[in-house]
């Protein structure tokens, strides 16, 4: 008792001191004599222990999130989680004595300083009364954002597929760092999987693949990684309320220089008529129609469904040259042969074409920044056309018409706004749209997501482990339960499938629904070609193994 009694007293006496020596020319000298006094009466602890570090407190570097990232914050629920995420299959390991997951948190840990989105956290406002900043994390918990799950016997491709499904559909904790990956286990030709999510705040699809090239390496041998510490960030409530004020005038500030460009290019695309041209014109009127109403445009719960497939680059380009067709045109076209094939089976095509929301980058060449820089275009699936080849026509003047758009507003098109109480009123406004189930009764402004990310030419490798896919997942929203990604990966072309379960349950038929698409727009291009494609098993023989078609000229 009189020893806690020194304390407290001792406590009290250092608590003036360091009030004192607050203001004073040389605090720090005022501290040494403070602690050697508490050294002389027996404590173990300096006085400097128990003093706040108030510098870092006041240069808590924050980064604010822009308009656009924001908006996935807001519009998050239970039913609708806004990360994004991909799934690898790795090459098969021989006579490997050490724990493979060990080494995977090591390895991150050991690069964590390359990579911001891995170390950042979201530090709200008062009362929520603007946008949360990204602040730097005391500590990355890779226990936490690094774990391990085994599959049942026998470890099928289907098994795993509906194991990441589970996966996608849990959000991810907030009082963390918003990432986490799962190595997966237990698949019955003794690979390994791995599934990484990350939200989509923190990264659009482009600043996702610059994150791939720092975490994983070009080859077997991990690169040498300089070692640097970091401190967290622990802004006052002061500092958050002056970084969303700076930040909100600033917002509005580059708002307000934009109306002018702004009103002078939209004067100029209505003169021009959506500057397509006059054979666009009729393209760009099926762009903006709403889509028709289909089994896929319901309210969404939390359940995914999730399928992924592979093609050949190579004969997915050939596609394309032999149409006078972009890379992105094909992949509409196979997504849309694939929804005539499930619309077929329930219920019936619409007269009417399904239309597409398509993710358009608006990054400059070079830019990796870890933040959103992106918009939305639409564009017609023509799938009230049965050939396939016409139907792919049909797309590729769809998809000029709408890149032709989005060109001339590509400089206005803003991506940063102001957030004074924006998370109130959009985070109410998701709630009530999913309760009220309003995505059913208005019409469809898309029907499906479709998006293409360039990715790596070359193959990757993670903590020594050769990737040998890279099957891109993305969001699904109410009144638009499908979403199919795709990128490319070491002359692969990997799909990414992901639906609500209540609006598509099967996608793996769906998937081969896709492959059966392809194979459709193969035979102009060579007979072996088609003869190869039937031959391919539309549901991989070794269920473990990824489902890659093989096609050869």
């Amino acid at each position: 008792m009189r020893r806690r009694g020194i304390d407290q007293r001792g406590e009290r006496r250092c608590g003036e001191f360091r009030r004192a020596g607050e203001n004073d020319a040389h605090p720090r000298s005022l501290l040494n004599r403070v602690d050697e006094s508490r050294a002389r009466l027996g404590f173990a602890r300096p006085a400097s222990y128990y003093r706040p570090d108030r510098t870092r407190r006041r240069n808590a570097a924050v980064k604010p999130l822009s308009g656009l990232d924001s908006l996935f914050l807001h519009l998050e629920t239970a039913a609708t989680p806004m990360h994004v995420g991909a799934l690898s299959l790795l090459e098969a390991a021989s006579g490997e004595r050490d724990d493979f997951v060990a080494r995977v948190r090591s390895h991150i840990g050991d690069r964590l300083h390359l990579l911001p989105v891995l170390t950042r956290r979201l530090e709200p406002m008062p009362l929520g009364f603007a946008n949360p900043v990204w602040v730097q994390a005391d500590d990355v918990d890779l226990d936490a954002h690094v774990r391990r799950i085994r599959l049942p016997a026998p470890g099928t491709h289907a098994q795993l597929e509906a194991a990441v499904a589970r996966l996608h559909g849990q959000r991810l904790d907030r009082a963390r760092p918003l990432w986490m990956l799962h190595v997966i286990e237990g698949l019955e030709s003794g690979q390994r999987a791995v599934y990484t999510k990350v939200h989509h705040a923190a990264v659009d699809g482009a600043a996702g693949a610059a994150l791939a090239q720092a975490l994983f390496d070009p080859s077997p041998a991990p690169r040498a990684v300089a070692p640097r510490t970091r401190r967290g960030e622990h802004p006052g409530r002061v500092e958050l309320i002056a970084a969303a004020l700076r930040t909100s005038a600033a917002q509005t500030a580059r708002l307000v220089r934009r109306v002018p460009a702004a009103v002078r290019t939209l004067a100029q695309l209505a003169k021009s008529r959506g500057g397509a041209g006059a054979d666009g014109l009729d393209a760009l009127r099926r762009n903006l129609s709403f889509g028709p109403r289909t089994p896929l445009n319901v309210a969404i719960d939390g359940a995914r469904s999730l399928a992924t497939l592979s093609l050949p680059l190579e004969a997915v380009s050939r596609v394309a040259a032999a149409n006078d067709a972009k890379l992105n045109d094909v992949v509409l076209a196979i997504v849309a042969g694939a929804l005539r094939r499930h619309l077929e089976a329930h219920g019936g095509v619409p007269d009417k074409p399904l239309v597409a929301a398509v993710p358009v980058s608006l990054r400059e060449p070079g830019n990796t920044e870890a933040t959103t820089l992106a918009t939305m275009t639409l564009a017609s699936l023509a799938t009230d056309v049965a050939d396939p080849h016409e139907r792919l026509a049909a797309i590729r003047a769809a998809a000029s018409a709408a890149k032709a758009v989005t060109h001339r507003l590509r400089a206005v098109i803003p991506t940063d706004f102001p957030s004074l109480g924006v998370p109130w009123l959009l985070s109410a406004a998701a709630a009530l749209y999913g309760k009220t189930r309003l995505a059913e009764r208005i019409p469809p402004i898309a029907n499906v997501i479709v998006s293409n990310v360039p990715g790596p030419t070359a193959p990757l490798y993670l903590a020594g482990a050769k990737l040998l896919s890279l099957w891109p997942l993305s969001i699904v929203e109410h009144g638009v339960g499908l979403n199919v990604t795709v990128q490319s990966y070491a002359g692969s072309l990997d799909f990414g499938v992901v639906a609500a379960r209540n609006a598509l349950p099967d996608t793996r038929q769906f998937a081969e629904d896709m492959h059966a698409a392809f194979a459709e727009l193969l035979p102009d291009v060579a007979p072996r070609a088609r003869k190869a494609a039937r031959r391919a098993p539309s549901r991989p023989r070794a269920p473990a193994r990824s489902p890659r078609t093989t096609v050869q000229a």
